[in-house]
């Protein structure tokens, strides 16, 4: 973006360092409004209670282990080998690189950047372009509805673990006071006595199960009686809420206490934590992987996976699955790495480390396919069915496809406790290491208010979003759950503010002002690809898929059933509950911005600070906040 009213001899690179030597004494009054870096007095320094320092990583290791943590999340496990199969096998392979390469990797690479470049959380990082500001807003509240969703899942697969600690797996017969007469296990069909009858004019299929004639259409099994009526114990829609899940409501207590006992202290403990959490997986997922492949019809599982069906690639449902594959897995947009970012020190070569980390975490992505689709071969070996009909991504995958896998295996309870412990663990470092990210970017924009009482402030929203979290596990709870999933983290939202994210840096703040502030950091300038993707390609790709997902959409279903239109609106509420505070936000500064057009534009939309100069500028506003606080 052109500056044709910035000043005469301002230039987008130079005059990184030309202050940094330069310091001047000043009366507390002058702080705010000082043009050079502030020196405060020592008599200045006794006098003041100051403020607790932000924290940092204790080591780079801890850095790199949190956000691998974040970034491999449930969607490597339940949804990537999903994909993989449903659009094309191994040919999904090309638009999923084709998209880490041109938009994934350049926003990850970006947004550490961003936090580790200014220091600072979600919210503080746009002074480099305050119009843009809503930004951070927006992520803070869609990282709000995350963190209210996301860990139930987690609270189902504890509450799964629990269930399988007993001698034997309780979803095997179909003995238990939540059957029906119309459960009959999967691998015991074959043996029913079935025969073709006439039913309303065509031709079905009937069985004899328990001296009673059910149509086959009718039939259920165990897994999903226990998934539908013992886990959530469903109702028949949204409109009835019905009652709590108090055994679902002490799992995801005890998930919650879980996320605090991460982050209550600070990075440093975070940085700790992340050893097992985000390590221990790939045991597990090894463990998994090597029983497998060890199981009859393994081999034919993960040809399904692998065998590329180029076929697929001409459909534009597949270039779309690819990109918000993409953007979730890696945690983009919710500013969650801006904050793990500014943490580290000025000079961590950042484009290393995200470089390391896009590796693991696509890695980990197919890694995982292996392991789900040997089990997905096995389990369509044994029902002699064909792996198509198998297959399955989501909570589908975890609560239906796998219980019903390991009920197959010597030790079913042992092979289903580490499938869910894994669950655990790979949900639970996403969770916290997003719930970091908005406590980070909050406390920085109050830290006077907040630092002093980080722990508390967490315990706080803690426990908000653990009670506003309840209405996903009553009965009526997953109905909520599709939606929150569905509509306030989908991705119509995370395509919008990634958009606009990267419009602020590229175009609006200056892709060579930022580079030259990378440059500072790691002492190099990286390759200019960056720039392009930056530029160019993922302004593009976002621009392009949001409106395919508007062409292509659909009122979201939960199985037959469909959602009233009130269901939809409430939907909509929570997704533009978030995008609608980047223009409103933009209206309102720019309205009350006094000054022309040039001034109001060289003031919130391209501001004339270098990075440097803006390192400075927020240190002089903080350090004017910190004695503004001090005197009341």
């Amino acid at each position: 973006m052109s500056n044709n009213c910035g000043k005469e001899g301002d230039g987008e690179g130079g005059g990184i360092d030309r202050h940094k030597h330069e310091t001047i004494e000043l009366d507390i009054k002058d702080l705010a409004t000082a043009p050079k870096t502030v020196s405060p007095t020592s008599q200045q320094l006794v006098k003041l209670e100051h403020i607790p320092e932000r924290g940092s990583w204790s080591s780079k290791l801890d850095f790199i282990l949190s956000v691998v943590g974040l970034a491999i999340g449930l969607g490597n496990v339940w949804r990537f080998p999903y994909l993989c199969y449903k659009n094309g096998g191994g040919a999904f392979l090309l638009p999923y690189f084709l998209t880490l390469f041109l938009a994934g990797i350049p926003m990850f690479f970006m947004e550490l950047a961003l936090g580790q470049m200014l220091t600072i959380g979600g919210l503080g990082v746009f002074k480099i372009a305050p119009i843009f500001k809503g930004i951070g807003y927006a992520a803070a509240v869609m990282s709000c509805w995350m963190n209210v969703y996301y860990i139930v899942i987690l609270a189902w697969a504890v509450f799964y673990f629990f269930m399988s600690m007993r001698a034997d797996v309780p979803w095997r017969t179909c003995n238990n006071w939540w059957n029906t007469v119309n459960c009959v296990n999967q691998y015991e069909r074959n043996s029913l006595h079935c025969w073709d009858k006439l039913i309303n004019g065509t031709t079905g299929k009937v069985c004899s199960v328990a001296a009673a004639n059910i149509s086959a259409s009718e039939l259920t099994d165990p897994v999903k009686e226990f998934w539908q009526r013992r886990a959530l114990q469903i109702s028949s829609g949204i409109e009835e809420i019905g009652n709590i899940r108090w055994e679902l409501a002490g799992t995801l207590l005890l998930v919650w206490i879980l996320c605090y006992f991460c982050i209550w202290k600070g990075v440093k403990w975070t940085g700790k934590v992340v050893y097992f959490t985000a390590l221990f997986p790939y045991v597990l997922l090894t463990v998994l992987l090597i029983r497998g492949i060890t199981l009859p019809g393994a081999i034919e599982g993960i040809k399904f996976y692998v065998i590329p069906n180029f076929s697929k690639l001409s459909q534009s449902e597949v270039w779309i699955d690819a990109v918000t594959q993409i953007f979730f897995s890696y945690g983009l947009g919710l500013g969650t790495l801006v904050a793990l970012g500014s943490y580290n020190k000025f000079t961590n070569n950042v484009y290393k480390d995200a470089l390391i980390v896009c590796t693991v975490n696509s890695s980990t992505s197919m890694f995982a396919g292996f392991v789900i689709f040997s089990v997905i071969g096995f389990m369509a070996h044994e029902q002699q069915r064909p792996v198509a009909e198998v297959a399955a991504s989501g909570p589908g995958l975890a609560f239906l496809v796998y219980p019903s896998a390991v009920l197959q295996l010597p030790g079913s309870p042992m092979w289903s406790c580490l499938f869910f412990f894994m669950l655990l663990l790979i949900g639970l470092d996403s969770q916290f290491c997003t719930m970091e990210g908005f406590i980070t970017a909050i406390i920085d924009e109050w830290p006077q208010l907040l630092r002093k009482r980080k722990e508390i402030f967490i315990a706080v929203v803690c426990m908000l979003s653990y009670l506003v979290g309840l209405t996903c596990i009553t009965q009526g709870g997953m109905y909520i759950f599709q939606i929150l999933d569905s509509y306030a983290v989908s991705g119509f939202c995370l395509l919008w503010l990634i958009f606009f994210e990267c419009v602020s840096i590229s175009w609006c703040y200056g892709v060579d002002r930022f580079y030259d502030g990378i440059k500072d950091m790691i002492g190099y300038y990286p390759m200019v690809w960056w720039k392009f993707c930056w530029c160019v390609t993922t302004p593009a790709i976002c621009v392009g898929v949001f409106f395919f997902n508007i062409v292509q959409w659909t009122p979201i279903k939960y199985l037959d059933y469909s959602y009233p239109w009130w269901a939809h609106a409430f939907g909509w509420f929570t997704a533009l509950s978030s995008m609608l505070y980047i223009p409103a936000y933009m209206f309102w500064l720019w309205k009350r911005t006094p000054g022309d057009l040039c001034e109001k534009i060289r003031a919130i939309v391209r501001i004339d600070e270098d990075i440097t100069q803006l390192r400075e500028k927020m240190q002089r506003e903080a350090y004017a906040k910190e004695v503004e606080f001090n005197s009341l």
